[in-house]
């Protein structure tokens, strides 16, 4: 098994579905990819896809041939290891040195869509892209195991980094909730109010649209920031998200004073102007389809 690195970009012609599927031409490729497969992959997006760097972290199931088209492959991810880096990570570091080796500061072979990189290339990748950023919209909700703090270590080898970090509930969930809070700048989507403690906490909390139960993967496209109240109404499926972002309502689940208190005038979910920050469709498809009761 060997990590690499995927290009990947929005206005890519392949059929890929993020955080899902990464589609691929075997001639080019497939000798790469195959020796991915049940190991881990970093994402990255130059210029022409928003120029976010090194933007997330997933593992490869499988690679299966494309039923359309013989040249062509997907790799299959598991789609419960996605993970949105905290920082992303730009192609060269403050000293102008490159943290894939032997890669230039521009160009070159950047341009092949799949790289293998080392061990110490992905760890040096992983550690600063999940560094754990701290301001007024993350600061965990309380004290304690709901939003735990776990401090960040440069691990000494990989296998440390993996299943530590890269497969720890805790530093997930923690990373996960600074992500969304900050995504959302602490307000609540679908009520529009930003309420904090004395101590300055925000009163929201880091919601999963598609939960952790059900493979959800740690990405803020799969993720609201909701107040505590609609965090269990929509967790319960009383309240959903239509393709429109409109708040859908379970019929005789709160009665309308209730909800004109409870959501924003307009009934419609406020999203994060940055459109990678959204929730995504295929979520939110899920959760009517999955949870929603009306």
């Amino acid at each position: 098994m060997v990590k690499a690195v995927f290009i990947a970009s929005s206005h890519s012609h392949y059929k890929d579905r993020p955080g899902e599927v990464y589609h691929f031409p075997k001639r080019q490729y497939m000798s790469r990819v195959a020796q991915t497969v049940g190991d881990w992959v970093i994402f990255y997006a130059g210029r022409m896809g928003g120029n976010r760097g090194y933007y997330a972290v997933q593992r490869v199931e499988k690679v299966v041939d494309d039923p359309v088209d013989a040249t062509h492959a997907y790799a299959i991810l598991d789609r419960s290891t996605l993970f949105d880096f905290e920082n992303e990570v730009p192609r060269v570091d403050p000293l102008g040195n490159t943290y894939e080796s032997g890669l230039p500061p521009s160009g070159g072979v950047n341009a092949s869509a799949v790289r293998l990189i080392s061990d110490a290339d992905f760890s040096r990748i992983v550690n600063e892209g999940m560094r754990e950023v701290s301001d007024a919209e993350a600061i965990p909700r309380h004290d304690g195991f709901s939003d735990i703090q776990t401090p960040f270590h440069v691990p000494s080898n990989f296998s440390e980094v993996r299943e530590r970090i890269l497969t720890s509930r805790a530093f997930r969930d923690a990373s996960f909730a600074r992500q969304v809070k900050r995504a959302y700048q602490a307000r609540c989507a679908m009520s529009g109010l930003e309420l904090r403690n004395g101590g300055g906490r925000p009163e929201v909390e880091a919601a999963h649209i598609v939960p952790v139960s059900e493979n959800g993967p740690d990405s803020v496209q799969n993720g609201m920031a909701l107040s505590g109240t609609i965090h269990w109404m929509f967790d319960r499926g009383l309240v959903s998200v239509d393709e429109d972002l409109s708040i859908l309502i379970a019929k005789d689940s709160v009665a309308a004073p209730v909800a004109d208190r409870l959501f924003t005038p307009e009934r419609k979910l406020i999203v994060p102007d940055t459109f990678t920050l959204r929730p995504h469709e295929k979520f939110l498809n899920w959760h009517r389809a999955n949870r929603f009761k009306g």
